[in-house]
């Protein structure tokens, strides 16, 4: 037995030395296999099989796998019992690697690091209320809390004291919370139900975050999002350092940070709401609470919206009453109201459907979305009065002025598409002529064969002229030599 591991076991231990604290899921044809501690931890918390494959330093490797069809269900599993899970694809096919040797290694590499705070898939995330990724952050004796949703693009920061930390962290409920190695945030971020990542100080440099947040958003200057104070500058740099980091450069479609002011919203202690079950019950669920109590909303998003405003009600006045306005004019108007519910419940969660696509994880499925959302929303509009107040006016006008798009993604889509992107068929025929004709050759491709044939016997005049095909030449013209001073006159 041999001391030294087979290639592809030292590709796993230099891929996963890369990737401390993370359970490596190590693509293997349609399985991800673990080994090593990964697959004894990994079969402990998802009840899976532990076998073995092949020995190191003289002992049996452990391991166990999931199918790659699979994996979104285990790695929810993983995720809600505290693990984070580097994703190793295979970059290269298996029959180019084997051009450089029969033993030659497949190449691969980690392209995701999945976290409780960067989430995208709808197996993995609540509908009905946000995931938010939290960073604290220190400057002198400034301090500031980030936070974003990379699942709807919503991103937020406000000056936060430390006093006030916990209180935030009650309100928001961020499944992960970014802090400065050594920060002692552990007890705060427990309580609150954030899984805790510390990073270095160069993660929260302000300075580079300046960077880092005008390349993620394309954009030379950062002036037109508003002012920041350096606090909060680092706490949204962090949070766009630790999205490259996790997202291996592939980084999500963002909306422009907003900055909260101080006092925008009712301050309520953590003791306080979570006594008050806002929008959690005393024994740990939705059911019991205010919200699960009042909430009548049709749609994903607007179920996420009305958490949010039961968590941090606004102590703005003109903002209240054009709320109060609204809803005063909705109750007036119980068809109206009967109408639009009707039309919202056909409304797909389009935030995150868009989330996906910006990420490269979305399928056919969520471009339909956008289409039915942008259809959907052209005629809630339709449906709103002219004396409907400034609230609802304001919200109809935002679902209008996008006929163009629907109309691209109407040419381009077939009625119903597959679930995932390499089922194919997903392109409506007509809409690309070059796919089309691709599409006319893998389903008439005897006939095309058979046409071309016909063709060359007709300009040739050699009635024994072949078309024929082989795994080396791939398709060839075959005749009988007594024809080849004619095949080959210019």
């Amino acid at each position: 037995m041999s001391d030294q591991p087979t290639p592809m076991i030292a590709q796993f231990l230099a891929i996963r030395e890369a990737n401390p604290g993370a359970l490596l899921f190590y693509r293997m044809g349609d399985f991800y296999e673990m080994f090593f501690e990964d697959a004894l931890a990994a079969s402990a918390a998802l009840d899976i099989a532990l076998t073995k494959r092949g020995t190191y330093q003289g002992e049996p490797i452990p391991m166990c796998g999931v199918p790659v069809h699979a994996a979104e269900s285990y790695l929810l599993t993983l995720i809600r019992k505290g693990f984070r899970v580097a994703i190793a694809e295979q970059m290269e096919d298996p029959a180019e690697a084997k051009k450089r040797g029969a033993k030659s290694v497949v190449a691969r590499d980690v392209v995701r690091l999945v976290t409780p705070g960067t989430l995208t898939e709808d197996l993995l995330l609540e509908a009905r209320r946000h995931n938010f990724l939290a960073s604290f952050a220190t400057v002198r004796d400034e301090t500031a809390l980030a936070w974003v949703d990379i699942s709807t693009g919503a991103f937020r920061v406000s000056p936060v004291p430390l006093v006030r930390l916990g209180p935030e962290l009650a309100r928001h409920a961020p499944r992960e919370l970014l802090a400065v190695e050594g920060s002692k945030l552990d007890e705060l971020a427990q309580d609150a139900g954030a899984a805790l990542t510390e990073l270095s100080a160069g993660s929260f440099d302000s300075t580079a975050a300046v960077r880092r947040l005008s390349a993620l958003f394309g954009v030379e200057t950062l002036d037109g999002f508003g002012s920041f104070g350096r606090a909060e500058l680092a706490a949204m740099g962090a949070i766009a350092d630790y999205l490259d980091m996790t997202q291996r450069g592939n980084l999500p479609l963002l909306r422009p940070p907003v900055r909260e002011a101080t006092g925008g919203a009712m301050q309520i202690d953590a003791a306080t709401r979570r006594n008050l079950e806002l929008t959690q019950a005393l024994s740990g669920g939705r059911e019991g609470s205010l919200l699960a109590a009042i909430d009548r909303t049709t749609t994903a998003a607007g179920a996420r919206l009305l958490d949010r405003r039961i968590s941090a009600p606004s102590r703005d006045l003109g903002e209240i009453h054009a709320r109060q306005t609204a809803v005063a004019f909705l109750a007036e108007a119980p068809r109206l109201t009967a109408d639009l519910r009707d039309a919202l419940s056909r409304a797909p969660d389009m935030d995150r459907a868009l989330s996906r696509i910006a990420l490269d994880r979305g399928g056919p499925r969520d471009l339909t979305a956008i289409r039915a959302g942008l259809s959907q929303g052209a005629a809630i509009a339709a449906l709103m009065p002219e004396d409907a107040g400034s609230v609802l006016i304001e919200a109809a006008a935002a679902l209008v002025g996008h006929d163009a798009l629907i109309d691209l993604l109407d040419d381009a889509l077939v009625a119903e598409p597959p679930l995932l992107t390499r089922d194919g068929g997903y392109i409506a025929a007509g809409h690309d002529e070059e796919l089309d004709e691709t599409r006319r050759l893998r389903d008439e491709g005897r006939g095309v064969i058979a046409g071309m044939q016909a063709d060359f016997i007709r300009e040739t005049g050699v009635q024994s002229l072949k078309i024929k095909h082989n795994n080396v030449l791939g398709y060839f013209i075959e005749t009988t030599t007594t024809h080849a001073e004619k095949m080959l006159a210019p």
